[in-house]
């Protein structure tokens, strides 16, 4: 794992983001494993939120979900009632526009057989539509609501900072180093999960806590490489999100260190766990009022983070009260739009790896850099918001990785290991995308028949299109694989897209390589596509 805090910015800006001057009342939906959760705000001229009322109703998806596979009529018939209500709300609050509402639903409804079912009813009875959100975004989100925390402590901005959430569904384990996101990833093992993983075997009431220890183990061994990492192994520092640890941290009347982080000795929580993990849910929520749903998932997330806390070798851990209705305020605040900062952890995430791949990082940035240029210069052409900007740089990144399969058919080689891979903050259909970018940089145009290709509408469709084309010009400028095109200029003359390269005497090599890989664009654009040298 490679650290960033001295590095410089990747490539500059992809096109201008966008701002509100206005003052906007908006709310977030959370359907989650054990709950229904809502958020309603007050987005800012400066883009700050204000929260003005939370809303929370135990609902029992998960648990259907993660034992039959599908949610019961029952169960979805208790997410109508709930929402119903919160639909009342919204109303009075005068938010009634799409666009001043966002509902998502995480891994009890994204695993769902039946999830199509389940978000039509929903959308009949309430009129909202329910997004099930992939990990990517969900870690995409987090990070949104937690930045903010990072920045106002100089601690953490320069530390490696393990950040870990314990859902009911599955983990998020994401790792800042230095304010640079490092790693992160999502594993199927949450708290709801695990217990009943636990009801599944029917498993003696004595062994829970062995075989529960067994399946997290799994995780943590695959996990804490990562979180370690750093050339002097020094020991991160360990922020938990959830609930659960939010109860805990409030049990242990834990030091408040910051506005929105408290502290929690790992001895006083493992004794804390050994107390807490014997009782029943009945005596859990006779003796800590706690609500069913949450007694049971407390033993599961609190035992999983004592594990992780020790394999990290930490003597505390702080807790925050960051949640994904926060990261997704945040996100509204700021119309989806990716901040100049975002786009650069995207970019990092990309570069580490290319690095997994021993790809050739100076082409890889180079194009990636003329790609930008390209984009930026033929907006009025390819009409693309600026985060396409972004895709296509990471497409041209990674546009070389196969190689480190077979140098033969290197492009759908590259293709695989980009789809299948993780970036940071892209969801798979960001990364479907960005695949099969890199993997149209050379040779046959997109075929109907063409793997992934074959999924896509035909929005998607002309994406890839656009975008492709312009990855093979970019590409062609540096087939010398020296970087001698650093800059250019575009016109259109007479149907022509005309390429002016200042300060070389012979572009003869590029305007080989450019003839050879034109057609897309001429076919996508409708242009023909000229090199040349020009004056300074």
């Amino acid at each position: 794992m490679s650290s960033r805090k001295n590095e410089p910015s990747l490539f500059g800006s992809v096109l201008p983001t966008i701002a509100s001057n206005t003052l906007r009342t908006v709310a977030v939906v959370d359907v989650g494993t054990s709950a229904i959760r809502m958020a309603v705000g007050e987005i800012r001229p400066d883009g700050t939120v204000r929260e003005i009322e939370t809303l929370s109703q135990a609902v029992a998806l998960g648990k259907d979900t993660f034992t039959r596979g599908d949610i019961s009529r029952g169960a979805i018939e208790d997410c109508v009632r709930v929402l119903t209500r919160y639909r009342e709300v919204l109303d009075a609050y005068g938010i009634t526009r799409p666009d001043q509402l966002r509902c998502v639903g995480t891994s009890a409804v994204r695993e769902a057989t039946n999830k199509m079912a389940f978000i039509d009813r929903i959308y009949i009875a309430t009129g909202m539509q329910i997004e099930p959100i992939d990990e990517s975004e969900v870690t995409r989100v987090t990070y949104l609501g937690i930045q903010p925390t990072l920045k106002l402590d100089h601690d953490l901005m320069h530390s490696r900072v393990v950040i870990v959430e314990v859902g009911g569904g599955s983990t998020e384990v994401l790792v800042v180093d230095h304010g640079q996101v490092t790693f992160s990833h999502t594993y199927h093992v949450g708290s709801l999960r695990l217990r009943q993983t636990l009801e599944s075997l029917r498993t003696p009431r004595e062994k829970e806590r062995e075989i529960m220890e067994n399946h997290i183990d799994r995780f943590i061994s695959q996990a804490v490489q990562q979180c370690r990492g750093g050339a002097d192994q020094s020991k991160p520092v360990l922020v938990a999100l959830g609930g659960d640890f939010r109860f805990a941290a409030g049990q242990l009347a834990a030091d408040r260190v910051e506005e929105s982080l408290a502290r929690i000795d790992l001895e006083r929580l493992s004794r804390f766990v050994n107390e807490m993990f014997p009782l029943t849910e009945d005596e859990l929520v006779h003796e800590y009022h706690l609500t069913f749903p949450d007694a049971e998932t407390l033993g599961p997330a609190l035992l999983t983070l004592l594990k992780f806390a020790r394999a990290l070798k930490v003597d505390h851990i702080r807790v925050s009260d960051v949640n994904l209705r926060d990261g997704l305020l945040r996100d509204m605040a700021v119309s989806g739009v990716w901040s100049e900062e975002f786009k650069e952890q995207v970019l990092n995430s990309a570069v580490d790896l290319g690095r997994r791949y021993a790809f050739d990082e100076a082409h890889g940035r180079h194009v990636a850099h003329l790609s930008r240029l390209l984009f930026n210069a033929l907006h009025g052409l390819h009409r693309l918001d600026g985060r396409y900007g972004v895709l296509l740089m990471l497409a041209a990144l990674l546009h070389e990785i196969g190689m480190y399969v077979s140098a033969s058919s290197y492009h759908k080689h590259s293709m695989y290991l980009i789809q299948f891979s993780e970036l940071f903050g892209l969801s798979r259909r960001d990364l479907l995308l960005v695949s099969l970018v890199a993997r149209y940089h050379r040779r046959a145009s997109p075929k109907p028949t063409h793997q992934g290709y074959a999924t896509l509408d035909r929005e998607d469709r002309v994406i890839v299109a656009k975008l492709a084309a312009l990855l093979r010009i970019a590409d062609s400028l540096d087939r010398s694989y020296s970087q001698r095109i650093k800059e250019f200029s575009c016109s259109i003359q007479s149907e022509r897209l005309v390429i002016s390269v200042p300060g070389l005497d012979d572009v003869s090599l590029e305007q080989v390589a450019l003839k050879q890989s034109v057609s897309l664009f001429e076919e996508t654009y409708g242009l023909t596509v000229m090199l040349r040298r020009s004056r300074l």
